[in-house]
């Protein structure tokens, strides 16, 4: 016989390891800490298995036994809502939670289309938007705490599936008034003797060193960031320059209001893809489906061309 529980108890469950406590995760789920305990221990009686541990001075710990049913319990309740998804989808529309994770660095060149665009022409689908680093989302998004994550494709290990939005490559990045700022294109050995701006961040660090690195050249790093637009407005002020990836849309005035300017590298270098990312494990969402289409029609005919 099969055992018999039900969503919410799956959903009960699964929330634990969002909160330190079970008092915790019973206050963000709007029901008294003894009404979770009770559906948490009824859920363990009907799968026979204890699946956490549940101390007041050390919060709750989910078993082995536990972790493997969270996993499990996660794609089942995914199954559930695409399940409804579908059933909207029948009646032409599309309906439920979409959870999105999205890399700080080009937050301003997708998140608008998403919010406005998107969630205009699907107004039953409800947006959480998660930002932050690689280090940040990857985790969430393997965990199934996000549907989908739009990050660059060389940070993705084989445990994801991906789908291309825009093709990118690293671009210079110079004050207004640079020598090189009129160049159609610039070798990077003519500014290794130039100070150097580096953003700070997972996985933009990691790529500019590997991009000096295959040329040789050891960067004369003035400063080190972590704010993508603060690395801009230093180059405004002309205190050196720096390395970003392309982005569609993209202004090139700053916070600040002085101009900086992008130019394409001689040679070409840090070739990428901004890309729709989820975990192999699980079924993209029709809702996370219909997202990617949306920005790979809005974003995906753009092509760097910085001198225009």
């Amino acid at each position: 016989m099969m055992p018999s529980f039900t969503l919410r108890q799956l959903e009960l469950f699964c929330a634990l390891p969002d909160h330190s406590t079970l008092g915790a995760a019973a206050a963000a789920l709007h029901m008294s800490e003894s009404g979770l305990s009770h559906a948490i221990s009824e859920l363990e009686r009907t799968v026979g298995e204890q699946l956490c541990v549940r101390r007041k001075a050390r919060g709750v710990q989910l078993t082995p036994a536990g972790q493997f049913f969270a996993v499990h319990a996660k794609a089942l309740l995914a199954d559930a809502e695409e399940l409804v998804s579908r059933l909207a989808a029948e009646r032409g529309e599309l309906v439920g939670p979409l959870k999105l994770g999205c890399y700080t660095g080009f937050s301003t060149t997708v998140l608008p289309p998403i919010l406005d665009g998107f969630a205009t022409a699907h107004p039953k689908v409800v947006i959480g938007v998660h930002t932050g680093t690689d280090d940040e989302i990857l985790p969430l998004l393997q965990s199934g705490q996000l549907d989908v994550a739009i990050t660059y494709d060389f940070s993705l290990s084989d445990e994801f599936h991906q789908r291309r939005i825009y093709a990118t490559e690293v671009l210079v990045v110079l004050p207004e008034h640079h020598p090189l700022a009129g160049s159609a294109a610039v070798d990077l050995a003519a500014l290794a003797e130039e100070p150097f701006i580096l953003l700070d961040t997972t996985p933009s660090a990691a790529n500019t060193r590997r991009i000096f690195a295959e040329k040789g050249i050891v960067p004369q790093t003035k400063l080190v960031v972590p704010n993508l637009e603060l690395v801009r407005v230093l180059v405004g002020r002309g205190l050196g320059y720096s390395l970003l990836m392309w982005r569609p849309n993209y202004s090139m005035t700053n916070l600040e209001g002085r101009v900086v300017v992008m130019r394409p590298l001689q040679p070409q270098a840090g070739v990428a893809a901004v890309v729709g990312a989820w975990p192999r494990h699980l079924t993209l969402s029709r809702r996370a489906d219909a997202l990617l289409s949306h920005l790979a029609a809005e974003l995906g005919d753009s092509r760097p061309n910085p001198t225009d």
